[in-house]
């Protein structure tokens, strides 16, 4: 058979290049693409390995032109691109008010314009042949947002709102490419060692954590099945559906946690590289520093993949809703019916009063 051909940013670490290896052990060519060349060449070594074929395709995807460069020299060594996975993030520990003006911007176009530029590079390529997928990596926080990565979050919440509004573009127009999303919980990728940490102390993922390769194969079903969307971790789903009938509660507790959650105890210099302008040189691969608390299997996601965990998924969803919903009217309703009893027993000592002064 043909090989199939797959782009993915993001790939030189963490999820980006579990799934580079999700598509090797399938014999897939892998275009790579990322900033650090050292790591594509690392990572590309081991798409070869696995049995598949790997271009490296240095590149910063918060430049549109360069994606552009990438995508046409994968077609041309590669062929025609079949799946598009966009991955690329960055982002910022911190307070709102400690990021400055162009910290935000550069997290903001890598995290999300990466991800509009390299849809509008694989789309420019999928459309006339009226086939292909196109693979968004989200995120729980694009659905729940928590302190202290206000970028991150709002580029995620981003990537879901272009995403939606496309899709339902190429219904319209009848076209044959199919967008998906993949929701991630927190995963333990070296994000947290290179990225700006204007914290105290050292990052860290907010409880449960899983391995990249849990993600790695959730993108590659995502991109073969044509899911919609697809949740990864049953704290994901249990978050969103939170987040939609006691969001404030979410709020409260999260300015609570969050802080601390997404802390560890070591200290964290000063003059700490980070990559948020340039990558941070290193033998990072695919996992960070957290394997002894993550998990290499998502029970959730694998019920997932059956259509009868979906309508299972989905009606727990509902339930959850409507029994929201009920105990919000009932607790509305014993309000106003306390309320109609009081104005009645008042209106009717006014009636007495009434008729004692006549």
């Amino acid at each position: 058979m043909e090989r199939k051909v797959v782009v993915i940013t993001g790939a030189s670490a963490g999820v980006g290049r579990a799934t580079a290896q999700s598509f090797a052990r399938r014999g897939w060519k892998v275009g790579l693409i990322a900033r650090d060349v050292d790591r594509l060449e690392a990572t590309r070594r081991e798409v070869e390995e696995l049995g598949g074929q790997a271009l490296a395709l240095p590149c910063d995807v918060a430049d549109a032109g360069q994606i552009e460069t990438a995508a046409a020299l994968a077609e041309t060594e590669l062929g025609p691109i079949d799946v598009w996975v966009n991955n690329a993030m960055t982002t910022v520990f911190a307070r709102f008010d400690t990021i400055t003006p162009a910290e935000y911007r550069r997290a903001t176009e890598v995290t999300y314009l990466g991800y509009v530029w390299g849809t509008m590079v694989a789309l420019r390529r999928m459309k006339p042949r009226n086939r292909g997928s196109i693979v968004q990596v989200g995120s729980t926080l694009s659905y729940r947002a928590i302190p202290l990565q206000s970028a991150y979050c709002g580029a995620k919440f981003a990537i879901r709102g272009f995403t939606d509004s496309l899709r339902c573009e190429l219904l319209h127009d009848k076209v044959n490419v199919h967008l998906s999303m993949v929701q991630l919980p927190a995963i333990n990728t070296p994000q947290f060692d290179w990225s700006l940490n204007k914290m105290s102390r050292s990052a860290r993922p907010m409880a449960p954590i899983f391995q990249p390769e849990v993600a790695g194969e959730a993108v590659y079903y995502a991109s073969q099945h044509h899911r919609r969307e697809i949740c990864v971790g049953a704290n994901t789903v249990l978050f969103t559906i939170a987040n939609k009938i006691w969001p404030g509660l979410g709020d409260t507790y999260l300015a609570l946690t969050g802080y601390e959650a997404q802390q560890g105890s070591e200290p964290v210099a000063p003059d700490r590289p980070h990559n948020l302008f340039e990558p941070v040189p290193g033998d990072y691969a695919a996992r960070g520093r957290f394997d002894a608390e993550s998990s290499l299997c998502s029970p959730q996601f694998e019920f997932n993949k059956s259509h009868v965990g979906i309508g299972a998924l989905a009606m727990a969803g509902l339930l959850g809703i409507i029994a929201g919903l009920s105990e919000t009217r009932r607790k509305n309703g014993n309000g106003n019916g306390h309320a109609h009893r009081t104005n009645g027993a008042s209106h009717a000592g006014h009636t007495k009063a009434g008729k004692a002064v006549s």
